[in-house]
């Protein structure tokens, strides 16, 4: 027993399992909302965040964060609950046909891992992650903002709002103050513990955890997916497989990423992956909707001390004791003191330094990260929101580099002109790269110097060959120096025209099909 949790622990093993207890308080509320969500049964929820939680404690690549159902996922997999309804199938039939859609979203995760796909996150630029980060908080805050709303679709009012707005502020100056005065157990622990014995001793009337939706279960039962295993099913949940399977990998990389950069370690985004695959892959033999990582429980986590794959093993067990043997005492914590702890992952989870960017970095960048935030907050869709990201910054960057490109003009011995080029040359560049040569008036012969400059793609060497087209046509004659091995391959007008030289020719290679 002892080696398994010096095994699974960090140097604190004390901090992992009370840290761990304290993430699995928080975890019933949401379970249970993203299961609605999606439209299934409450334990659904419950049960994937048990099962993934665990797997990926075990066997991911971040050890101190947590996973477990998802908004995210439960907005991916919402639709395909719904189209099975429209076409005339049951509750427990659609269920199934999302259980098997989990397990295949689990192998297509898996097979990134081996492939060892996960550094393709770094490729996700800073602003991006900032908006990510950002976006998730808006997420929550706004899933704290729906607690106030009752199941008629009106608002709490009056008394009942005040006693609700009191605890959740209280709540929330325990969690504030209380690591400055010890922090021998995590003051979210000790808030959620000691609101709920106030508010049951004093009687006072609230929402409670109970009010949503009972958490009674059992032990995860073992069950293969009960559908056609044909053509025909597979065209059902391949889509929403393949959407559930991008989605968890973007947002638990990110996540990775965040907790990599609170801890001020180095997690394995191979690995995770992995390990994020196998959690899908386990839920859906063991009734669960899906999930990936979780930023807010993952948080609370690291802040609560937090630190290796013990905490995440004890929340998960310890959400399965809830479900299976404590659910009448978890019932009875009131929804405002849960309101209190997410308010304050909100607070730490929202990178407040982006409001002092303004005006220091590029209008684009700026333009990216509000984008994925408000993407990531309109429609929970964080593939989405990333790729738009992404694509934004790559603009922003080609944009940038597009008018990067110079030439100095110099004339040789022979009164010929020389132009030595600074710069990259590609797609965004190419069309000031001929802006800066007149061939009418200049030389007859015209030397061009790459020796400092890049040629980076086929656009590259489309430019290089129109400028010498340029020159042929007036009667002039254009000699290229110091271009690379690949440039000289696929030039086609200029290919002639080009001076070798060995010992100061460029090494770097040209991004183009025809080498490839």
């Amino acid at each position: 027993m002892f080696s398994l949790i010096n095994k699974y622990a960090s140097t604190n093993p004390k901090n992992d399992i009370l840290s761990g207890l304290t993430v699995a308080l928080a975890l019933v509320p949401e379970a249970v909302a993203f299961a609605i969500i999606a439209g299934v049964n409450p334990l659904v929820g419950l049960y994937a965040a048990f099962t993934i939680g665990l797997v990926t404690s075990i066997a991911g690549g971040r050890p101190g964060m947590i996973s477990g159902a998802t908004g995210a996922v439960a907005v991916v997999v919402a639709p395909l609950i719904a189209m099975i309804l429209e076409q005339g199938g049951t509750l427990e039939q659609a269920t199934e046909y999302l259980f098997a859609a989990v397990i295949l979203a689990g192998i297509f995760q898996i097979l990134f891992g081996v492939l060892k796909l996960g550094k393709f996150i770094r490729l996700v630029p800073h602003p991006v992650f900032l908006g990510f980060v950002n976006g998730i908080a808006l997420v929550i805050f706004a899933g704290q903002i729906k607690q106030f709303e009752l199941e008629d679709g009106t608002w709490i009012t009056g008394e009942p709002l005040m006693i609700m707005l009191a605890i959740a502020a209280i709540t929330m100056a325990v969690i504030h103050f209380l690591p400055k005065i010890t922090k021998t157990v995590p003051a979210i622990l000790v808030a959620v513990i000691a609101g709920t014995i106030v508010v049951i001793a004093l009687g006072i009337e609230t929402r409670t955890v109970g009010d949503i939706a009972s958490i009674k279960g059992g032990l995860p039962p073992f069950h293969i997916p009960d559908v056609p295993f044909d053509l025909e099913m597979l065209q059902v949940i391949l889509p929403f497989a393949i959407t559930i399977a991008a989605v968890g990998l973007i947002e638990s990389l990110l996540t990775l990423n965040l907790v990599d950069d609170l801890t001020e370690t180095t997690g394995q985004p191979n690995r995770e992956s992995i390990g994020q695959g196998l959690a899908n892959s386990t839920t859906g033999l063991f009734g669960g909707m899906g999930g990936c990582a979780m930023v807010g429980q993952s948080i609370i986590n690291v802040k609560s001390g937090g630190r290796g794959r013990l905490s995440g093993i004890v929340a998960s067990l310890a959400l399965l004791v809830f479900i299976v043997y404590l659910s009448e005492y978890v019932e009875m914590i009131p929804i405002a003191v849960l309101i209190g702890v997410m308010m304050m992952v909100v607070i730490g989870t929202f990178q407040w330094c982006t409001l002092k960017l303004f005006g220091k970095i590029p209008v684009l960048d700026i333009i990216a990260g509000i984008s994925v935030a408000v993407i990531t907050l309109w429609t929970s869709d964080l593939a989405l929101a990333v790729v738009v990201g992404v694509i934004l910054s790559a603009l922003s960057f080609a944009w940038e580099s597009a008018s990067k490109i110079y030439i100095k003009k110099e004339q040789n011995d022979q009164g010929d002109n020389v132009y030595k080029i600074t710069g990259t040359l590609f797609f965004a560049s190419k069309e000031h790269f001929q802006e800066l040569f007149d061939p009418k008036s200049d030389t007859d012969d015209v030397y061009v110097d790459f020796g400092d400059a890049r040629a980076l793609d086929h656009s590259a060497i489309q430019a290089i060959d129109k400028l010498a087209e340029r020159y042929k046509r007036v009667g002039k004659t254009l000699h290229l120096q110091h271009l690379s091995a690949e440039c000289r391959l696929l030039l086609k007008t200029a290919k002639h025209l080009v001076e070798v030289n060995i010992l100061e020719d460029p090494k770097y290679h040209v991004a183009d099909d025809k080498l490839a």
